[in-house]
């Protein structure tokens, strides 16, 4: 709690106002009754909204009273005391959403957070293999076994495509054109788009598709593309499991997502001459500015590029 850490360091709090901790707790136990908060959140409320009204009883003030200019100098203290952005936009957050309560209780005709902003917080960037990575990483499943040629396929389409996993774990066989060499997709909000395979996707997606997922199913009919045994389509956490393990066994980081693939398709087209809309396209995105983050990741690799062999980088 926020009072235990400012022991801690050496910073005495006044106690408490009796009316500030009965409204904390009015709130904690309507956010736990409504929105069916987890332990760790509301322990995280608890934190920032006692650590702000320890602040004002030292003040002489309290939560009823507050004005924004308390609300302004609380946020600097704590920024002055080494508090990173992500957690003060989240105090921020916490204290809209506690005096947006007070307002709708009638406990105050204003919120003093009203024209508080909170920090931006910078989109961080996609992780993005390297592309002798990606060649480690498709070569790491046993295409001898029925279950490694599926992995295999999986892995050649994801990074052909650039798709979402839920998209690619969702494919129906019907949705695959081997002769037009494209993937019909249905993406977020219902947006339809076709995604070109590329002849090493297409390669393995017939060898799949003629050897592999026969001997999955076996009689067992089955709408999906990608199999399991069980005849069932296979599932998102299972390919994540999967992916982790074939990374490990490629010597790369287990840490990487399946999400992983994506972005470096994304990276991959970029670094060589992409057009942004053309990306932007084959990523289903909706906004051009979504896809816009993977110009600083291509823009970024090329700078080291450009740093470890120019003569004079």
């Amino acid at each position: 709690m926020a009072a235990d850490r400012d022991q801690q360091a050496g910073v005495r709090r006044s106690p408490l106002r009796e009316g500030d901790t009965a409204c904390i707790e009015r709130f904690l136990d309507l956010l736990w009754a409504e929105s069916g908060l987890a332990a760790a959140t509301l322990a995280a409320y608890r934190s920032d909204l006692e650590g702000f009204a320890g602040y004002l009883a030292d003040a002489g003030s309290d939560l009823l009273t507050a004005g924004r200019g308390d609300v302004l100098a609380y946020l600097a203290n704590r920024v002055e005391a080494g508090a990173r952005p992500r957690t003060t936009a989240r105090l921020v957050s916490s204290l809209r959403r506690f005096y947006r309560w007070m307002l709708q209780e009638g406990l105050r005709g204003d919120d003093p957070t009203a024209e508080v902003e909170p920090p931006r917080l910078g989109r961080p960037l996609p992780g993005a293999l390297t592309e002798s990575q990606v060649d480690a990483l498709l070569e790491a499943p046993d295409v001898e076994d029925s279950v490694g040629l599926r992995d295999r396929c999986l892995l050649e389409v994801l990074y052909a495509t650039g798709l979402r996993v839920s998209e690619l774990v969702g494919l129906t066989v019907d949705a695959v054109s081997t002769r037009q060499g494209v993937v019909r997709v249905v993406g977020k909000g219902g947006r339809e788009r076709l995604v070109p395979l590329g002849e090493e996707a297409l390669h393995w997606l017939a060898h799949y598709l003629r050897e592999g997922r026969p001997e999955l199913l076996g009689q067992k009919p089955a709408e999906a593309l990608f199999v399991t045994r069980r005849g069932g389509g296979l599932t998102r956490q299972a390919f994540w499991y999967r992916i982790k393990r074939y990374a490990a066994q490629a010597g790369i980081d287990p840490e990487i997502s399946p999400h992983t693939l994506r972005h470096s398709f994304a990276t991959h087209l970029l670094n060589h001459g992409a057009d942004l809309r053309a990306v932007q396209m084959l990523l289903g995105h909706a906004d051009l500015s979504t896809t816009q983050i993977y110009t600083h990741v291509a823009r970024h690799r090329l700078q080291q590029l450009h740093e470890a062999h120019h003569p004079r980088g």
